[in-house]
Order: C-alpha cells, then sequence, then structure tokens
C-alpha cells in the first residue's frame, strides 16, 4: 500500500526582485530548498509557477491545503507577503526563512526566522539541519500554533469565542421571548375554557393560538448550548 506524501508548498518570487533576478530565483529552488526539503522523506515539494494556468487560484488551494508551507522573505516580495497572509489566516505549519541580512517587517519579527547565507558552508549546513526540523515538526505536530492570526480569531478569549458566545446569546434571547409568548397563549386558551364551563357553554368555540416553535427547533437541532 502506497503511503501518502506529505505537501510542502514554497513561497518566494518566481520573477526577477530588489537584488537577484529570476534565474537565481529558480536555481534556489532547484538545487538548494527543494532538495534540502525533499531529503527528508516522503514530502512532495512544489512551488507557485507562471506557467499555469488560473495561477492565483491554484496557488490560494496549495496554500491552504498545504501540510507545510516555507515562505522565503528575501527581497520583502509583496506577492510573498501577500501569500504568507493567506496561509496563516486559514492555517498553522508554516516556516518563514530568509537571506541573511534580510530586515524583517515589524508584523514578521516576532516569528521565528530562520536565515540562511549563501556563501558560508558551514551557516548553510546549520540552516539546513534547521530547516529539516522545522519541517518534521509541522508533520508531527500539525497543530501547534504559529500563526498570529489564527491564534487572534480562535480559542479561549479570541474575537471567535467572544463573536460566538454573542450570537448564542441572541438565540437564547430569542428562545425566552418565545416561551414567553407561548406561556401567554396558553394561558388565554386555559382561562376561556374555565369561563366557558363556568356559564355552562361546553359547546362555545374556544380562542385558537399558534403556538411558536422555531426557536425551540433550532435549539434541537444544532444544540448550541453545547458550544459554551
Amino acid at each position: 500500500m502506497e503511503v501518502k506524501k506529505h505537501t510542502c508548498f514554497i513561497i518566494m518570487p518566481f520573477a526577477t526582485t530588489n537584488t537577484h533576478d529570476e534565474n537565481y530565483w529558480n536555481e534556489h529552488y532547484e538545487n538548494f530548498l527543494e532538495p534540502i526539503i525533499t531529503e527528508i522523506g516522503n514530502i512532495k515539494v512544489s512551488r507557485s509557477s507562471p506557467m499555469r494556468s488560473d495561477i492565483l487560484k491554484g496557488i490560494i488551494k496549495d496554500l491552504i491545503h498545504a501540510n507545510i508551507v516555507v515562505a522565503d522573505l528575501t527581497d520583502s516580495n509583496p506577492n510573498v507577503f501577500w501569500e504568507l497572509g493567506v496561509r496563516q489566516s486559514f492555517k498553522h505549519g508554516t516556516v518563514t526563512i530568509a537571506e541573511e541580512g534580510t530586515k524583517l517587517p515589524f508584523d514578521i519579527s516576532s516569528k521565528g526566522t530562520l536565515f540562511y547565507h549563501n556563501k558560508n558552508h558551514l551557516k548553510t549546513k546549520e540552516f539546513t539541519s534547521k530547516l529539516k526540523n522545522a519541517v518534521l515538526d509541522c508533520i508531527k505536530n500539525p497543530k501547534r500554533p504559529d500563526s498570529n492570526v489564527l491564534e487572534t480569531l480562535t480559542g479561549r478569549g479570541t474575537i471567535q469565542e467572544i463573536t460566538l458566545r454573542d450570537e448564542i446569546r441572541r438565540k437564547l434571547d430569542a428562545l425566552i421571548v418565545e416561551y414567553e409568548s407561548n406561556y401567554k397563549s396558553f394561558n388565554l386558551i386555559v382561562n376561556e375554557i374555565r369561563q366557558n364551563r363556568r356559564a355552562n357553554m361546553p359547546g362555545k368555540g374556544i380562542r385558537t393560538e399558534r403556538l411558536r416553535k422555531t426557536c425551540l427547533e433550532l435549539l434541537i437541532t444544532h444544540r448550541y448550548f453545547d458550544t459554551t
């Protein structure tokens, strides 16, 4: 039985940037990054390509579904930062790297970034080891937080929890209003039956009230109490 491979998508420029041309980036991928990650084993490595049709949709799918994403922040390429933002909005399992000397924006500086050196063998060897370990960690601990976006939006005390709590509170308020309305209608019916009996008019028609049940059905269907 064939073992399913992990997927690693590399975010990086594929055209000329401030200090490197297109050939450099192609070689950087083919002769440096891809071999390092492939050497780990059981990992399919890919990158975005300008030759693909409908490239933007393809990139977004890769960013969301890949087990690991490696983002090269060298030269502060706008496309790379945009793609990194997309990835960090959907999934953990992202490793950021950059050429030594790269000045990272404040928003990224708090994230642990691995720096490589093209002309220093010892530093390159150290980088290779750290990159492999980081990729393996993404595989072994896919839910380990590494996205400030997701950490802000999910979990206790976050925006998502506050929003969910407010939504549940509105549903409960609607359920209470529905109950009070049904209670009032039921009492009116009971009182009218009693008045008819006292007046010895058992055959007289009684008022009919349609009891409301929308909120109760929503509670039974979605069991939103369980999320609190």
